[in-house]
């Protein structure tokens, strides 16, 4: 594995960012950030990783919940904002989903009807929620306006309307993943 091209090519890339005094962040791991004297210092994440999925119709809703949860201190993940030109995109979001700690889809009656990589995207999160320990909340849907919630969903799921005020609900979003983190963090500390 030390001599593989693909580990020379990803170390040669985050020594020339740190080089040109760049952070170099790497998505779900942490942070190198460039230091004077040891060259870089690594700082893990340490806050929640969130995948959004969403329609593409309902882009700017989800670009504004994304902003709420960065404000949040949480590191949202949302494709038009993460996934790198060239990248395969259907593998990438499977990677996301499944290193992510919460999954926020976020329904609206234009999504829940449609056909497509919304649907596939919820599918596969249902199937990563199916591996989460039975005590840990995974998956926080949202509604974006009045729809009709898949019955796979409303039948396990309770989920968080955005609606009539977007404040509150992101307020009640962010609080629910927040305390869920804090349990999360008490149990790996009272497993020690």
């Amino acid at each position: 594995m030390a001599d593989s091209p693909l580990l020379e090519r990803f170390s040669r890339a985050v020594l020339a960012g740190l080089a040109e005094g760049k952070a170099v962040e790497i998505d779900g791991l942490g942070t190198f950030y460039p230091h004077p004297v040891a060259g870089f210092r690594f700082a893990p994440h340490q806050r929640p990783s969130i995948f959004m999925a969403y329609g593409a119709e309902d882009q700017d809703a989800a670009a504004a919940l994304y902003l709420a949860l960065e404000r949040a201190g949480f590191n949202p993940w949302m494709d038009s904002k993460k996934l790198l030109p060239g990248q395969n995109w259907a593998r990438a979001l499977q990677a996301a989903i499944e290193t992510s700690d919460f999954c926020v889809p976020c329904f609206s009656s234009r999504s829940v009807a449609k056909r497509g990589g919304f649907q596939a995207e919820i599918r596969y999160a249902l199937d990563c929620a199916s591996r989460v320990p039975l005590e840990e909340m995974f998956l926080v849907p949202v509604r974006l306006d009045a729809c009709r919630l898949p019955r796979s969903i409303q039948r396990e799921w309770q989920y968080v309307d955005l609606f009539p005020d977007w404040a509150s609900g992101v307020t009640r979003l962010i609080a629910a993943i927040r305390a869920e983190w804090e349990l999360r963090r008490d149990r790996r500390f009272m497993a020690r």
